[in-house]
């Protein structure tokens, strides 16, 4: 550890003994994600330096970039101020910036009336969680809370996220095939592109689609609702032809449940598909459900031996009946790959693009203005309504 990083390190921990109401700065906190895999954080060089010029004063537990390639160093020249002593930090900060909501353990330091701002399904927080978030007055901004709108686009984490996440399942699909994607004309013959298979077409299935594209695949896919057609068609994918389920889309753009009935059509129309797929990227997620199960047992042993599953709704239980969520599995002779965090497999980039939109997202809680040294909270204000989730020792509402 260099002189800088030990004077800075000392300098954290005599602030971190004050309290924020002491200062004329708010004190924003970014620790270090203590979620196992979790290798994101929540501020870059770039973010800070905003933060700071927008006359906030921050503080970054030491190693909390090390998983997106980013040193101590990196943030102490963006401005920032490296302290070890993570329960001082906690019970100094005003605003906690994260990738994931907080453990018990984290929430015993942060002091009452302090905001948590960070990812994190509503639906799955545990109740000592919630309580302790009530308990302590503790106000929790859920970054799935924000609606997609126009003017929250550049706050909208979960499009960033899963724009990485379509991205990098069709790159550990091509890792796992034995095959080449692109149609390939060689002197030893002819060697035919890969197929591949899309299920849900939102945000990360529309980015699978493009990428499995650009290498050389041919691609159809699937999805419940009648807009994404012609995106799917824009891309160069054919879309699986199935009589559409009017009520499959949820307000905002987000997809629901569909009928029983509309599920088994298109069981039987993807499960033509699947059969001949070298490929399944599946993407199907219904906010606050378990996914649903769209690949069965069956059409998994329908599937040529060394064919590749990436079931990206793994963490909400799969979409293939067979995942087993964090594993990669063979079974019947396909690859079943059940990453639970495919953003972290892509560190770099998904921190930048995640420190961004908390970036903006504090900015307009900022615009809103204080009130007796806090974030003011405005709840006509449909960004901050839609992601507020605890304030003032109330629970208000979960996600869309």
């Amino acid at each position: 550890m260099g002189k800088g990083t030990k004077s800075a390190t000392k300098s954290a921990k005599k602030t971190a003994t004050k309290t924020a109401t002491k200062t004329t700065k708010l004190a924003v906190f970014i620790p270090r994600e203590v979620v196992e895999g979790e290798t994101r954080g929540a501020g870059t060089p770039e973010t800070i330096k905003t933060l700071i010029q927008h006359g906030l004063a921050v503080y970054v537990e030491t190693s909390a970039g090390l998983g997106a390639s980013i040193s101590d160093q990196d943030y102490m020249q963006a401005g920032a101020v490296i302290g070890k002593d993570a329960n001082a930090l906690y019970a100094s900060a005003d605003i906690i910036l994260a990738a994931n909501p907080p453990t018990l353990s984290q929430l015993s330091s942060v002091k009452a009336g302090a905001s948590w701002i960070s990812l994190g399904d509503v639906h799955a927080l545990s109740p000592d969680i919630l309580s302790t978030f009530l308990d302590k007055k503790i106000t929790f901004f859920s970054m799935h809370g924000i609606p997609r709108i126009s003017k929250a686009q550049s706050m909208d984490a979960l499009t960033s996220q899963a724009n990485i996440s379509g991205y990098k399942a069709v790159i550990l699909a091509a890792q796992e095939l034995g095959k080449v994607f692109p149609l390939m004309m060689t002197a030893a013959g002819t060697l035919h592109p890969a197929k591949v298979v899309v299920l849900g077409a939102g945000v990360a299935g529309l980015q699978a689609i493009a990428t499995a594209k650009r290498l050389g695949a041919v691609v159809e896919a699937s999805d419940v609702r009648p807009t994404v057609k012609e995106q799917v068609e824009s891309l160069g994918a054919k879309f699986i032809e199935v009589p559409f389920d009017k009520d499959a889309e949820a307000q905002g753009g987000y997809a629901k449940g569909a009928s029983p009935a509309f599920l088994k059509r298109q069981a039987e129309e993807v499960g033509k598909r699947i059969a001949q797929a070298d490929i399944v990227i599946c993407t199907a997620l219904v906010p606050g459900k378990k996914a649903p199960t769209l690949v069965t047992e069956a059409m998994v042993q329908s599937m040529r031996p060394g064919s590749v599953i990436v079931d990206m709704a793994a963490i909400q239980g799969g979409n293939c009946a067979l995942t087993a969520p964090g594993k990669s599995i063979v079974v019947h002779g396909v690859k079943i790959l059940g990453v639970n965090n495919i953003p972290a497999t892509v560190p770099v980039h998904a921190t930048q693009v995640y420190a961004r939109n908390v970036l903006a997202f504090l900015l307009h809680l900022l615009r809103a203005g204080l009130h007796a040294g806090a974030l003011k909270i405005d709840l006509k204000d449909e960004i901050i309504a839609g992601s507020l989730v605890t304030h003032n020792g109330k629970f208000l509402r979960g996600e869309q």
